[in-house]
């Protein structure tokens, strides 16, 4: 990978070029588009494909209507894919003028140096910060006088639970404590049917447990530009997450193939009693599914592997602070185009309409109000509340590459149904070594 350094070196040589794209004003928007396509870089909807790709043509239709300009829409399908698109684009001085960013990676994106620092005129032009869940904000740049990241979706982390399953098993509510969770997986698992079902190969999934845990047991992964995969709470967190699969076997034994998509499709049929890691896009599939009715959600569990109740260093967290940020490119030649876009998109009535196709949480603080009343979002809202954010540096995008590819080292083993702790720990410390050393290179 390229060194962050290096791209924000070469990222002031390009902020200078550059503009605001001022054409003809049209009435409605004071914008005149015409003949002007605007890129934009989202992530792949791999659960919900058709209906991204209608939502493509919907939003280009009405963008164009106001203003005549097209939107042009290109997918990533992977954290490494967007990791590198940013790098490649900063580095060229051309790409796309919207990028759709993980929270997460908007700290890689801010490194950069190339792209908006929204000021008090970007902010009114795009209905001004309090339009915006406060909550939303946290994450858009280190503080609040230094924020690229425009709040676009919150995505919450929880557990979805078969309330059938767990009833005639006497279980009256999933554990507090991921020990306490795995003998109940253990009790609910027999015949064709899994106490858990988890996405072993998602891309953007199994780092998110490996952190909960590890954030929970008090080691926050990144301190102070120092890294800490090494701890024994990680290697703990390791052996707890894939040893669901490899020894435990409250896990399908397929689930190491699996996508987030399939996880949920599984969890849909019956075929599971618990579905962690899951936000309210699930709900869309799960609505439709043969558990209709059959299912709620909850948070978490908090308390770490290993413990009973949560130490006194740890973090109760209930998830990552996630969701997605829209950032927009400094080379881009039609910077007022793109925060007219960004306003659409982040508009009361698209928000709305969003979250009733993908399911995702609005930042928009008039559209996230309609949804409080809804009982079923009370456990994701309980999480939002209690979501902690990943560290705000430029390098997380790649601890959070090496915390992954862990688990993706580790998959042909777990395919034999088996959990190497020698090989586990030398996989871990080549995670250490990448994550430091992705550090020592940040800002």
């Amino acid at each position: 990978m390229r060194r962050i350094i290096a791209i924000v070196t070469t990222s002031l040589l390009l902020a200078a070029c550059g503009n605001s794209g001022d054409s003809p004003k049209t009435e409605e928007t004071g914008l005149n588009g015409a003949g002007k396509t605007l890129n934009v870089l989202v992530q792949a909807n791999t659960i919900y494909p058709d209906q991204q790709r209608a939502w493509f043509t919907e939003i280009n239709d009405k963008f164009k209507a106001q203003t005549g300009a097209e939107v042009k829409f290109e997918t990533f399908a992977s954290p490494n894919d967007e990791l590198t698109k940013i790098q490649t684009s900063v580095l060229s001085g051309q790409g796309p003028d919207i990028y759709s960013l993980g929270t997460t990676f908007t700290p890689t994106a801010y490194a950069t140096g190339a792209f908006l620092e929204l000021k008090d005129d970007d902010w009114k032009k795009l209905g001004g910060k309090d339009a915006f869940l406060p909550a939303t904000l946290g994450i858009s740049g280190p503080d609040a006088e230094h924020q690229v990241g425009i709040p676009f979706t919150s995505r919450p982390f929880v557990m979805a639970y078969n309330t059938d399953l767990l009833k005639a098993a006497g279980i009256d509510k999933p554990a507090d404590s991921w020990d306490g969770l795995l003998e109940q997986a253990k009790k609910l698992t027999s015949g064709g049917t899994y106490g858990l079902a988890v996405a072993y190969a998602d891309g953007f999934d199994p780092w998110k447990f490996i952190w909960a845990m590890s954030v929970q047991a008090g080691n926050p992964l990144v301190k102070d530009k120092k890294a800490s995969l090494s701890d024994p709470s990680t290697l703990k967190a390791y052996q707890t997450y894939l040893g669901w699969l490899a020894t435990d076997k409250v896990v399908n034994p397929a689930a190491v193939g699996w996508k987030n998509a399939q996880a949920i499709a599984d969890f849909g049929a019956g075929k599971a009693a618990f579905l962690p890691m899951v936000s309210a896009t699930s709900k869309v599939t799960l609505d439709k599914s043969a558990v209709a009715g059959k299912y709620a959600y909850a948070i978490m569990p908090t308390i770490p592997p290993g413990q009973t109740s949560k130490p006194g260093n740890g973090v109760g967290a209930t998830s990552i602070l996630s969701g997605d940020n829209l950032v927009v490119a400094k080379y881009t030649k039609n910077k007022d185009l793109a925060l007219a876009l960004v306003k659409l998109l982040t508009s009361p009535e698209q928000q709305e309409s969003y979250y009733k196709t993908f399911g995702e949480l609005p930042t928009n603080a008039t559209a996230a109000k309609k949804l409080q009343s809804d009982p079923a979002l009370a456990p994701i809202i309980d999480s939002a509340s209690k979501a902690s954010g990943t560290p705000f540096n430029g390098a997380w995008s790649q601890v959070q590459l090496a915390l992954v590819n862990v688990v993706v080292q580790s998959i042909p083993a777990l395919k034999d149904g088996k959990l190497d702790e020698a090989k586990l720990k030398a996989l871990i410390a080549d995670g250490q070594k990448a994550a430091q050393d992705a550090l020592d290179k940040s800002k």
